[in-house]
Parts: C-alpha cells; structure tokens; sequence
C-alpha cells in the first residue's frame, strides 16, 4: 500500500497544501485519452497543453502536495511563451523576478559579464527566476479550473502492459490497489523515471563526477536579480559556486562538493551552515542573519534516450533525459517536449493523424537533446572539470582572464535556447527554404512580434497550424485574395489552417476576410523577419517554421499541406 507524506511540508516562504487522495469506487473500466505519469512541472504543463488541444487526461501524483524547494528556478523566454499557451503565465510573473545579466568573479575580480539582449517585440524577458514549488502550485491552480484534466494524488504506478491499442495500468494508493487503462502513457516521472525502469531503457551519453549541494536561505542582500558565478574560492579551491535570487528574500547557492565529501555529510546542518558563513563573508557579509530553508544534492549528467516513443508509452522530461543545469537546461527542455508532444498527440488522439506523427516527436526532441547535451557537456567541463587535464586548461583560463580579455567569453554558460528542427520530417522540401535568410530557416522558432493595437503575434495563435504572409506595400489585393482562397478549403491534421497577414503599415488596405491583418513598420518587418515583402511562412503548432517561401506562388499551400501527412509517416533513415 502506497502512504504518501501526510503532513505539509515545512517552509519558510512556500505554504504548501495538503490533497485528498484519489481513488475510484472499483477498477476503471473506460479508458482515459492520456495517462500522465508525474506530476512536476512536465506532467502538470503536458496536461494543461493537451487539454487546450481538447484531450482529456489523468495525471498520477505520488505524493498529495507539490514539490519540496526550489529544484528548477530560471525560466527562458521560450518557457514563458509555452507556458503562456498553457495558461499560467500571467500568474507566473506576477511573482517571477525578471533578469538579464551575469557575473564570473575569481581570486575578487569580475573576470566575465555576459548581457542577455532584450527585444521589446518578445512578450517575455529573457530570463525569469521562481521556485518550482511556487510555479507547481499555479500549474495545479490552473488544472482545477479546468474540466478536461483529473489530479489523482497520492497515486503511483506499480506496473503496466501495452498492446496495440492502449496501457493498462496498477496504480497503488493509500487505501490499496486498483486498475485503469488509458490510450496513450506520458512518462513525465522524473530523473528515476518507474516507466522507463520498467521498459528496461537505458540512458544514452555521460555522467559526470561533479556532485552540487543546492541550499536555499532566507537572507536580505542588497544585490541586484543576477546570476553570481565564483570560480575557486579560497573556502572551496578549484571548484565553483553558483548565487541566484528568488522571490520572497531567499537566495539560492550551488556549490561544488570536494571529491572526498559525502553527500550525507555535506548535508549536515553544521557542514551547509559552515559553507554559506564562508560564501557570505567572502563577499563581505559578516553580520547577515540567515535562515535554512531546503537544501539537496545533484550530480551533472549528459544522458537522453535515443527514441522517446514506445509503441503506446512517450517520454518527456528528465524521464526521456538528463541535462546539466549549467545553462538552465533542465526544466526549460521538458516544456519544449511538452509543446512539441501536445499538439502531436493530440493529432493521434482525436484521430486527426496517423500514429506515425509520433515519430516525429521523437526525431525532433532526441535531435535537440542530443544537441544541448553537447553543448551543455562543454559547460559542465569548464564549471565541474571531469580529468585533471580539463582542471588544468579551466586553471589556466581562470588566471589568463585577469589580465586577458580574450578568453573571458570562455566563461559564457551558453543559455538554454529554443532549438531549431532543421531535419524534421514536417519540414516542407518543395519551398525556398535554401535561398531565404538563415536566421528564419525551417525549423526555427518564429519570431514573436508586438501588435500596434496592444498584444502579440502569439496571443493570436490558438493552437492550430498558421501561415503568416507578409504584405508589401505595392502587394496586389489579388495575391491577397489567392492566399485566402487557396486556404479556405485547406486543413493540417483535421484542423483549419489560421492566416495572419503582416501588413507594412504604409501599404494599400487588404480585406480582412478570414484573415486577421496587422499593421507593421516596414523597417520592423525588415529588422524582425529580413522581409522585402510577399515571404510566406508555415508556422506548426508549436511555433516553429516549417515551410517558407520568397513569394507567394499559387498551389504552394496546397502542395504543403496535402503532402503533410505523409511526411510525418515517413521513416527515418
């Protein structure tokens, strides 16, 4: 019998709630769409993201509260526009703390700052700092408001089988066992992920030696919401401290464990205390009081598995990889799975795609973790050296940068960012893609824009496929009228296709129609989308380009979308 936690958590800032567990009168006989097994940050947002596409879901929640400490914190640009979609962005940054930049201090010398750009056409800043706790707690917030989506607390998986049609599932709680099916299971069950143990995966890449202690404090520091990075302090030689502000006066530090130190006894209350008293008075805070909050251990890995679906079970998260945190990768990866992910299966589940769309999931995610694991592997080398040849070419960086400005960009932790699927199967190959701006290439995010009327460009898509054209100003109104007709009979996955036009503002008036027109300068659509006038864009679901071309030429369309589905079924080579 599974007995979750039953006393909240305690906290100094964070009140947590205690859940009813769930557990239906006998076994569930009908079958749910999706099973979401996990209920961090993955889970919760997978969910809220199937349920905008109209597919309902359980969501399996071992404990009945949400997670203990801050565990992910900095939130990229790109996760607040997924997480916008998902409906919990306004309350996120009523409470998040917005910032830019980051400083690398060694032997008390600023050696490196880096300058995170700010757009005023993203609806977001770059980089957003909230416990998870607190960003859990407005996920389930959101979830109870909406119809489509069950919480099953202090449920967990005990075992599962696939056949061709669906999973079925024993789940323990605290009054005993019981049996339910599903369509669909998404993994979302963390870093020891049950499903992927089960299914008897293994992890693909590195792990790393390097071992971290996360403590989190309430403390009141007169410091601005940057990133402090400390490379070799006198009280930690040769190894690294990471300094973030949080909300409600916490302050979170990373530092890197000595070789010889246990994770038991470095987290001994005397040993965390004795490591924040030498970090605060090196920065020359010796008469700060300071309370405990939480603290853990992590150590940094490079893994992901190679395919992240299996037959009816798909991973996301830390379940489908494991990435360094150098960077923020971790959670802003899983809720680029979970966008990608969303609409796809909500394609297959309301019979709108073959499951063969599923693969595409697969090859675009595996792509861009494999991708981050690279980049991120050359992070994780420079902050948690893995040889001694790489301590001593980080050794020798370190003295270099202060008297050399060549090498402080080493110090650069290379930010999560939004991939870009430049191999997806859903990429047109019958577009100009070849001949156009690479900053705009298939597979890329498109870039958001600011309305003159108040808004974004991506308050106004709404979950379907969208095209974007841009009107010139000597654009003809019969081109105009040709993308509306051409788009009118057109579909993506039983979904009509959305049609935004991009209107230089010193242009000639087009009808509206079913199109919805927004005027912009010309030299923003120039400075933004590298637009003459007349590029047309395929945008998917989730925001990334997927087709293009220099002009409109009638039939494009067509072509592109009726040739979709069988892209997507398409096998890999």
């Amino acid at each position: 019998m599974h007995l979750p936690l039953r006393e909240a958590r305690s906290s100094l800032y964070h009140p947590y709630t205690l859940y009813a567990p769930f557990f239906p009168a006998a076994d569930l006989a009908s079958a749910t769409p999706v099973t979401i097994v996990g209920g961090g940050p993955i889970g919760l947002v997978t969910a809220l993201i199937l349920a905008r596409h109209g597919i309902r879901s359980s969501v399996l929640i071992p404990e009945c509260q949400v997670t203990e400490g801050s565990r992910a914190i900095v939130f990229t640009k790109r996760s607040m526009e997924i997480l916008q979609f998902a409906g919990v962005a306004g309350r996120v940054m009523q409470k998040a703390l917005p910032w830019t930049s980051g400083n690398s201090y060694y032997q008390g010398q600023r050696v490196f700052r880096m300058e995170t750009p700010v757009d005023t056409n993203d609806s977001f800043p770059p980089l957003n700092n909230l416990q998870q706790n607190w960003l859990e707690t407005y996920l389930v917030q959101a979830i109870q408001a909406q119809p489509l989506i069950e919480l099953r607390w202090g449920n967990r998986l005990l075992s599962f089988t696939q056949d061709t049609s669906g999973v079925q599932m024993v789940i323990d709680t605290p009054k005993g066992e019981y049996s339910s099916r599903c369509d669909w299971l998404v993994a979302a069950d963390g870093a020891r992920s049950t499903v992927r143990q089960q299914l008897g995966l293994a992890l693909e890449g590195n792990s790393y030696e390097g071992r971290f202690v996360i403590v989190d404090i309430r403390i009141d520091l007169d410091l601005p919401t940057e990133r402090l990075a400390f490379f070799s302090p006198e009280w930690n030689p040769g190894n690294t401290i990471l300094m973030h502000k949080e909300p409600d006066n916490i302050w979170r530090f990373d530092y890197q464990l000595a070789a010889d130190v246990s994770s038991e006894e470095a987290l001994r209350p005397e040993h965390l205390a004795q490591a924040v008293n030498a970090q605060l008075k090196m920065m020359g805070y010796t008469d700060k009081a300071w309370e405990m909050d939480w603290a853990s251990v992590y150590s940094a890995r490079a893994l992901t598995l190679p395919d992240y679906v299996h037959q009816r079970v798909l991973f996301a998260g830390d379940a489908a990889h494991l990435l360094p945190i150098f960077g923020v990768r971790g959670a802003n990866t899983g809720f680029q799975d979970a966008m990608d992910l969303g609409w796809k299966l909500a394609a297959v589940a309301n019979g709108q795609a073959d499951s063969s769309l599923l693969k595409t999931y697969s090859h675009d995610r595996v792509g861009a973790a494999r991708e981050i694991i690279d980049e991120a592997g050359k992070s994780t080398r420079f902050m948690a050296p893995p040889t001694d040849g790489y301590r001593l070419l980080r050794d020798a960086t370190l003295t270099l940068s202060l008297r050399h400005d060549f090498v402080r960009p080493l110090f650069h932790w290379r930010t999560s960012r939004a991939h870009a699927y430049r191999t997806s199967p859903l990429n047109s190959t019958q577009d100009d893609n070849s001949v156009m701006p690479v900053a705009l290439e298939n597979g890329v995010v498109f870039p958001n824009l600011r309305l003159n009327g108040g808004g974004y460009l991506y308050d106004q898509f709404d979950g379907r496929f969208q095209v974007v054209y841009i009107s010139a100003q000597d654009t003809p109104q019969a081109h105009v009228d040709a993308v509306l007709q051409e788009l009118a009979s057109l579909t993506a996955f039983g979904q009509p296709v959305g049609l935004h036009i991009l209107r230089a503002a010193s242009a000639a008036p087009v009808r509206e129609d079913d199109a919805c027109v927004h005027e912009v300068a010309p030299e923003l659509l120039s400075q933004r989308y590298a637009a003459d006038g007349g590029e047309i864009y395929v945008i998917r679901p989730d925001h990334h380009v997927s087709a293009r071309w220099r002009q409109y030429t009638p039939g494009c369309l067509s072509h592109y979308f009726g040739y979709l589905p069988a892209r997507a079924a398409q096998k890999e080579n």
